[in-house]
C-alpha cells in the first residue's frame, strides 16, 4: 500500500509543478492586463498569493506530519511569527518614510519605538531574523519535547497550548507589538505601495516561487537518506532508536525546518492582507491546516498544495457566498477524509481501483450464488 501511495504522490509531482509553473508566469501577464481585456483584479491577484502563502504552510506541516509523522498543531505559531517579524520591518519602512509613528504606539502614549525594533528598519537582517529567530524558538522548544520522548496525541496538545498562550501574550498592548489591535499602516515592499497592482503581483510572484522551492527542494531532500530516516521514524520510531539511531536530531532538523518554511509564509501573507493581529495565533487556524493537509494527502508535499488550494479557494468563495454555511463544509471534508479517503485525495484513484474491484467480485457468479445460499 505504501508503494501505491508514492506513486500517486509521484504521479501528482509533475501536473503539480507544471500548475505553480504557469501560475508564477500568468501572474504578471494577468495582473499587470498585458493582454488587454484578459486581466485579474487587484482583489484576485491578491487571493492567488494568499493561497499560494496558505499551501507553503501546509507543505512545512507535511514535512513534519507526512514526513516523520509528527502532527503539530501549532504551527500557525510560526505563521504568525513570521509575520510578525515582517510587519515590523514595513513599520520601520514606513516610518522613514513619513516620520510618523505606528497608531498602537501614539495609543500607548510612546514617542519611540520599542528598543528591540532596531534591527528591523534593514532589509537584509529583517529577512536574519525571518529566518533565524522561528528557527531558534522551534529549536529550543523541540529540542525540550523530542529530547522527553513526548510524542502522538501529546505533541499535538502541547504544539497548541504554546500557540495558545502565545495568542494571550500578544493580546497585551504592552508587548510593543500592537495589543490587541494588532499592526497595520504599511506603506511600500520593495519600494511599490502597498496595495497597488505591482506590490500585488510581486508578493504573488514570490509567494509562488517559494512554495516550488519548498516543493522541488523538499521533494529531493525526502528522496535521500535524511528523508528515508524520516520515514522510519514515521513507521517505527522505537525500531530506529533499537538499531541504534538518534532520532533526536533528525526530528528537531526537519521541526527546525518545518518552522522556518512556516514563517516564511507568514512574512509573505502579512504585507497581501496589509494586517496582523493575534486573530493569527488563534489555534483554529493551526487546526484547519491539518485539515488542508489530510485532505490533499500527507507525505510527498504534493497533497498538502493540493490540498491548501482547494479548500482555500473553496473557501474564499463560500466565505462570499454563504458564509454560515462554511464550518459545516469544512465539518463534511473533515468527515469524508476520515471515513472514505484516509489518505486523502492523493489516494483517489487507488481507492477507486478497490472500489471497482470489490463490486466486479460482488457481481461475479459465485458472489450471486453464496449471496441465494445466505
Amino acid at each position: 500500500m505504501s508503494g501505491l501511495l508514492n506513486a500517486g504522490r509521484d504521479r501528482a509531482a509533475r501536473p503539480v509543478t507544471g500548475l505553480l509553473l504557469l501560475v508564477l508566469v500568468l501572474a504578471p501577464v494577468l495582473g499587470l492586463h498585458a493582454i488587454p481585456g484578459l486581466g485579474l483584479s487587484i482583489y484576485g491577484i491578491n487571493l492567488v498569493g494568499q493561497v499560494m502563502c496558505f499551501a507553503l504552510l501546509a507543505m512545512a506541516l507535511d514535512l513534519m506530519w507526512g514526513g516523520a509523522g509528527v502532527l503539530s498543531l501549532g504551527h500557525g505559531l510560526f505563521f504568525a511569527f513570521g509575520g510578525y517579524l515582517a510587519a515590523m520591518h514595513l513599520l520601520k519602512t514606513a516610518y522613514a518614510q513619513t516620520h510618523v509613528l505606528p497608531d498602537f504606539l501614539q495609543f500607548m502614549g510612546q514617542g519611540a519605538f520599542p528598543g528591540f525594533w532596531w534591527p528591523f528598519g534593514s532589509a537584509s537582517l529583517s529577512v536574519l531574523a525571518i529566518i533565524l529567530l522561528p528557527g531558534l524558538l522551534a529549536f529550543v522548544f523541540g529540542y525540550v519535547s523530542f529530547r522527553s520522548r513526548v510524542n502522538g496525541v501529546y505533541f499535538s496538545i502541547i504544539t497548541q497550548a504554546l500557540t495558545y498562550t502565545a495568542m494571550l501574550l500578544m493580546f497585551r498592548n504592552e508587548t510593543g507589538f500592537g495589543g490587541n489591535n494588532g499592526m497595520t499602516g504599511f506603506n511600500t515592499i520593495a519600494g511599490l505601495p502597498i496595495g497597488g497592482t505591482k506590490a500585488a503581483v510581486l508578493l504573488t510572484m514570490l509567494s509562488t516561487a517559494a512554495v516550488l522551492v519548498v516543493l522541488v527542494g523538499g521533494r529531493a531532500m525526502l528522496a535521500t537518506r535524511f528523508g528515508r530516516m524520516l520515514t522510519a521514524i514515521r513507521d517505527d520510531e522505537a525500531r530506529l532508536r533499537f538499531l541504534g539511531y538518534d532520532t533526536l536530531w533528525l526530528k528537531l532538523a526537519a521541526w527546525c525546518l518545518s518552522a522556518v518554511i512556516a514563517a516564511v509564509a507568514g512574512a509573505l501573507y502579512v504585507p497581501q492582507v496589509g494586517i496582523i493581529n493575534p486573530t493569527l495565533l488563534d489555534p483554529s487556524l493551526s487546526i484547519e491546516v491539518a485539515v488542508w493537509v489530510a485532505v490533499g494527502g500527507r507525505g510527498g508535499l504534493c497533497g498538502a498544495v493540493i490540498g491548501a488550494v482547494l479548500v482555500n479557494t473553496l473557501k474564499f468563495w463560500m466565505s462570499a457566498a454563504a458564509p454560515t454555511v462554511w464550518p459545516f463544509v469544512l465539518a463534511l471534508l473533515v468527515l469524508l477524509v476520515v471515513l472514505v479517503l484516509p489518505n486523502g485525495l492523493m489516494d483517489l484513484s487507488n481507492r477507486s481501483r478497490a472500489w471497482m474491484a470489490d463490486l466486479t467480485k460482488s457481481d461475479a457468479p459465485g458472489a450471486k450464488n453464496a449471496r441465494r445460499l445466505s
